[in-house]
């Protein structure tokens, strides 16, 4: 049975109704121009697409895909794509041509919306030429089959099409971390009770700002700002590029900020880039004047008007909370995964406890499995991977519970602390399992090393792989190494001074490469693909493990 809530649909044609003329959607256009677009405006936008799409005659449910970076139109195309009776299906702007073919062969996708790209050249070959290509405002060069102003021609649809709460709303494709991705159904109840549940939560509304710049197309970006903007009517800014990234941030002055730990580690670096570590402390710490001195850092960051500051996919060192904190920023950690929308554990304002994530949302229930895995189940949970029954199997319990994959324990208070991924888990060749997440965010904390990733399947002992920051690589190559090295040695030995032995460090590798996006080294969401690590140093783990140095240099190994 599906809990009765309130739907996107529902609530959009309310705030449409209700305050028309009200800026909605900010989009920079380039050359610092900025197009603004009232809630009336995006619906009529919006009806004059659905009239294009139903005019097409498709089957009621087909899938129609939305490829395109964050801009207003995105949002827009899907709100017309639920308004014809259609599901939508959100690709990843920078995947590759052969991984968008296998999304829309795997979707059956009939339609696809091209957006504000980088790589569309490199893309393109991947969308089959039965597949109907509309080019929205912002879009590459190239040939499509209509262009976002021809379907602005058209009349509106007269009706407010209702779509049935169990109605499918959307497949969103995991980013694939281990392989070809899962296609994630969710209907338009999960999305209306994970928005519901988490606007009454945060208790935001149609005065606050967002800005929109992690990928739409991801659960956490999906919630954050396109379903709570609907639920609460709040105005949506995007960012143009990520040049522009902090002049954006700037003028939108967001009040809730959603970013994934390595954002706020590059606001951290960014900040001790200009300023000395040790001159920014004593000036924080100066009574009356470090409050005011920590707002004016915040207020360079774009970051001085948030009220809800959170972070989410991976755990924050506490180190790096506190910081924020020092400059007046509660960082508060979410966990959730595509699965359940994003909607499972939130700390709460002031009841922050070291290591551990929160407490459950509202109508979430959890349980550890006797193997310790974290389960969880609400009205957000998904309907099953497309296509995928043996996997829908695997994933969700006859009772209903989501299986996380997430190691963890609860403590009296309901507080979920992880202890790391069950499948991540190695075994060293002493016969001991190793959690690598729980050693990768202690070591995470020196402001020199920018990601991290700690491996040791069948090895005596694990090694931890990093890429050093700008900073770090800066001083690698210069006068400053002695210090750099002392530093991360004295890391070392504290990390593992905190470790029982069977999980102690063998040693540091500092690699040569730099894990991005573009070289497949993490995910569009900014994680990291260990099987891709693996395969790319595997072979010289053994050679590693056999030196005993504390710190080792990828870069300077012989040819």
């Amino acid at each position: 049975m599906v809990t009765a809530v309130r739907l996107p649909l529902d609530w959009f044609y309310e705030r449409e109704a209700q305050h028309p003329n009200k800026r909605y959607l900010v989009q920079p256009m380039g050359g610092g121009q900025l197009q603004e677009l009232t809630w009336g405006e995006v619906g009529e936008q919006a009806r004059r697409a659905a009239n294009w799409l139903r005019a097409l005659e498709l089957p009621q449910g087909s899938r129609v895909a939305i490829i395109s970076k964050n801009c207003a139109h995105w949002i827009i195309a899907d709100l017309a794509i639920w308004m014809a009776g259609h599901v939508s299906v959100p690709l990843y702007p920078n995947l590759t041509a052969e991984s968008v073919r296998q999304v829309l062969e795997h979707a059956e996708v009939q339609v696809a919306f091209i957006g504000k790209l980088d790589e569309w050249p490199a893309m393109a070959p991947g969308v089959g030429e039965h597949i109907r290509t509309v080019a929205l405002p912002l879009h590459p060069h190239g040939r499509f089959h209509a262009m976002w102003d021809e379907l602005q021609e058209g009349s509106p649809i007269q009706d407010s099409p209702r779509p049935a709460a169990d109605q499918l709303a959307t497949i969103i494709y995991t980013s694939g971390t281990t392989g070809m991705p899962k296609g994630v159904m969710h209907n338009f109840s999960n999305f209306g009770f994970a928005a519901s549940h988490a606007i009454e939560l945060f208790g935001v509304g149609p005065e606050d700002r967002l800005l929109s710049y992690l990928p739409l197309c991801h659960v956490a970006e999906r919630m954050f700002v396109e379903m709570a903007s609907i639920y609460a009517g709040q105005t949506i800014f995007f960012a143009e590029s990520l040049d522009t990234f902090v002049h954006d941030l700037k003028r939108a002055r967001p009040t809730v900020f959603f970013a994934v730990p390595r954002i706020w580690t590059k606001f951290h670096m960014g900040v001790l880039a200009k300023m000395p570590a040790k001159r920014l402390d004593f000036l924080l710490g100066l009574p009356l004047l470090g409050k005011i001195f920590g707002r004016k850092v915040l207020a360079g960051l774009g970051l001085d008007a948030v009220k809800f500051a959170l972070s989410g996919a991976a755990p924050v060192p506490k180190e790096l909370l506190n910081w924020y904190r020092r400059l007046g920023l509660e960082l508060q950690e979410v966990y959730g995964m595509t699965e359940n929308c994003g909607y499972s554990h939130v700390c709460r304002p002031g009841q922050y406890r070291e290591g551990w994530i929160g407490q459950n949302c509202p109508g979430v229930e959890v349980r550890i499995s006797e193997q310790g895995e974290v389960q969880v189940r609400s009205g957000s949970t998904m309907q099953g991977y497309y296509k995928e029954a043996e996997k829908t199997a695997d994933a969700l319990t006859v009772d209903g519970f989501l299986r996380t994959g997430d190691k963890g324990e609860q403590d009296e208070q309901g507080n979920l602390r992880l202890t790391g991924r069950i499948k991540e888990i190695f075994k060293t060749t002493k016969g001991k399992y190793v959690a690598p997440a729980p050693i990768e965010n202690k070591l995470a904390v020196h402001d020199r090393i920018e990601q991290v990733c700690v491996v040791g399947d069948g090895l005596p002992q694990p090694l931890a792989l990093c890429v050093l920051s700008e900073v770090g690589r800066s001083e690698a190559g210069s006068h400053a190494r002695e210090v750099l090295e002392a530093s991360l040695k004295r890391l070392l030995a504290e990390v593992n001074a905190e470790l029982d032995q069977h999980e102690q460090l063998q040693r540091i590798v500092l690699v040569k490469d730099i894990w991005a996006v573009e070289n497949g080294f993490l995910t569009p969401t900014l994680k990291i693909k260990r099987n891709v690590i693996e395969g790319a140093y595997g072979e010289r783990f053994q050679q590693w493990a056999e030196n005993r140095d504390p710190l080792h240099w990828h870069d300077e190994e012989h040819a």
